[in-house]
């Protein structure tokens, strides 16, 4: 007697305990459990039933993350990803992270390869699963961060027929995915994720695969692949160019360092090498924190949402030594040379013509600079106008502490944020008006920012502080949202009350799209359709189990954030804003 198995849903017919032997049942006959058609049926000789099965597609894709040291997997189990769901369920290393939305679930992704440099793994099933990733996936692609798409996808005996949910995942994901491919036979499985994997890390961006269910229900007893043996990291030391660049900073009277994503995890020997050519530093909005901005070579962020100074004082320099960034914005640049270092070489000169291009290792360069590169001292009077201008700012930065005006300035929210927040902490901005704020106003000492830079979504800030608390649990991790943002990906709130995740969100409550009220005001147009009648997000807290306090009064917010940040829970500080007051139109940015 022989045993069949449905390879879309598992179900067994055993001929032992069937009337008809299956072979002779109709052509027409269908899987009683999924409607599958018989030919969906495969033969399970004897007492080798589904259960006696070893190890199956799915059964090996989770050791082969495991063997990566992935951790968690972000998303949504569904029918179409059912057989990869249970393999994340039996084994021990690894746990699957549930997710309100498909696209939280990639915004977590990326958030945790944007913040560890390691792979970031989500999930979804076939159909609006995959298609809700997208927004997250792009932010990976774009903010260049390592991902692995895992995408549930019909049987592959049903593609091509119109099947529930059939998309074409292959398709559409190779559009900003470094790496697409469909896993369509056993065989295929080891080859094809190593090379995904590979694929995310050396371009820096996301791989996509298509599991159709069946091929994951499939047994494969093959031995996973030692990374150690199949993935290496580059390991780039220019020489020539490094001369070159050796030169033209020995002939500059006013170097400055311009610090991109590249450069993130430099930040000692950065500062170090700052202080050893005399060289202030700047920082892309990414790069924020890179180096505490404190001290005294630090300008702060340059671009659209940064410091308020440091455009002046880049215009004093008269070469610019840009360090792991593309940098769009070269009009915030004076037209002097430029000395340009990216470990991708197709990003160096991309946009604007650069005196020396470096294609290596930004912290190996940065090493090899401190190095070969004399002591001396920051030219006088250069040094002189960057105190002006951090008096000036720091004066600012006083007004706001002081403005207690009702509604509550947003200002006031920044300082109070920056009197309690530890100085290792994680800062998750979501996008919004909120977010000049914070990149404007708030000095960093040692925290870490995250941000959804290229792409500039909504509702990425409340993920990005789940993955981020995930990643470092003994670390304080702080999302700062607009309601506009919180709209979107709010719910995630109860992801952190079921995993017991102490995230902090201050949510800078106006009632309406500022930004884009801006913007309208701006072109010409009337404010129209951004308002919004917001929920009180302190109760939403508090009965989702965590804990929430809503402020109106700007003498009460210290009070409230002490007790948000005591808390052991994940907490809501629910701020009620001023809706007119704006950085931009107050300082005429």
């Amino acid at each position: 007697m022989k045993i069949w198995k449905c390879s879309v849903c598992g179900y067994i017919y055993d001929e032992s305990q069937e009337a008809v032997p299956f072979e002779d049942l109709a052509e027409d006959w269908s899987c009683p459990r999924c409607g599958a058609p018989k030919s969906a049926f495969q033969i399970i000789e004897g007492e080798k039933t589904a259960t006696h099965v070893k190890s199956t597609v799915a059964d090996t894709i989770v050791e082969q993350l495991v063997a990566y040291g992935v951790k968690r997997v972000y998303g949504i189990p569904g029918h179409s990803n059912l057989p990869l769901t249970d393999s994340l369920r039996r084994h021990p290393e690894i746990d699957l992270i549930l997710v309100r939305h498909e696209q939280a679930a990639a915004y977590m992704a990326s958030a945790h390869a944007k913040l560890t440099g390691e792979i970031g793994v989500c999930m979804s099933i076939a159909g609006p699963g995959a298609t809700n990733l997208i927004t997250g996936v792009v932010d990976a692609a774009t903010d260049r961060a390592p991902v692995l798409v895992l995408l549930g996808q019909v049987p592959e005996v049903f593609l091509g027929s119109e099947s529930l949910q059939e998309i074409a995942e292959v398709d559409i994901f190779k559009i900003f995915c470094v790496y697409a491919e469909m896993i369509s036979h056993p065989a295929q499985t080891l080859k094809v994720l190593n090379l995904a994997i590979k694929k995310a890390y050396s371009h820096s961006g996301p791989s996509a695969l298509s599991l159709p269910t069946d091929v994951l229900s499939q047994p494969l007893e093959e031995p996973i692949w030692p990374p150690e043996a199949h993935y290496f990291k580059p390991d780039l030391y220019p020489g020539e160019s490094i001369k070159k660049a050796v030169q033209a900073i020995q002939e500059s009277g006013r170097p400055l360092l311009f610090a991109g994503w590249g450069a993130r995890h430099c930040g000692p020997d950065l500062l170090d090498l700052a202080h050893h050519i005399g060289a202030p530093i700047a920082t892309t909005s990414r790069a924020k924190g890179v180096v505490p901005e404190t001290d005294e070579m630090a300008l702060g962020v340059l671009g659209s949402i940064g410091n308020l100074f440091a455009p002046k004082l880049v215009n004093q320099a008269d070469l610019v030594i840009i360090l792991g960034s593309g940098f769009r914005q070269k009009n915030l640049i004076p037209d002097i040379d430029i000395i340009q270092i990216d470990l991708d070489a197709a990003r160096v000169g991309k946009t604007f013509p650069v005196k020396v291009g470096i294609v290596g290792d930004t912290h190996k360069v940065i090493q090899m600079l401190r190095k070969e590169l004399p002591a001396r001292k920051i030219d006088p009077e250069y040094l002189e106008k960057i105190r002006e201008a951090n008096a000036k700012y720091n004066s600012l930065l006083e007004q706001d502490r002081q403005n207690l005006n009702k509604p509550i300035n947003p200002g006031l929210i920044i300082q109070t944020l920056k009197q309690h927040i530890r100085d290792d902490a994680i800062i998750c901005s979501d996008v919004g008006d909120h977010t000049y704020w914070l990149y404007k106003r708030f000095v960093c000492t040692n925290q870490t920012t995250l941000l959804c830079a290229n792409m500039a979504g909504m509702g990425f800030g409340i993920p990005a502080a789940i993955a981020s608390q995930f990643a470092e649990p003994k670390k304080m991790v702080v999302a700062v949202t607009g309601d506009g943002g919180f709209g979107m990906a709010g719910m995630e709130f109860t992801t952190a009350v079921k995993n017991q995740l102490p995230i902090k969100v201050v949510v800078f409550n106006d009632g309406k799209l500022k930004n884009i009220m801006k913007e309208q005001k701006e072109y010409g147009y009337p404010e129209y359709r951004v308002d919004f009648p917001n929920p009180d997000y302190a109760h939403l807290a508090n009965s989702a189990g965590g804990f929430g306090i809503r402020v109106t009064e700007p003498d009460l917010l210290d009070e409230a954030f002490k007790k948000a940040f005591a808390s052991p829970l994940p907490a809501i500080i629910d701020v009620v804003i001023d809706p007119k007051r704006s950085i931009q139109a107050v300082h005429g940015l």
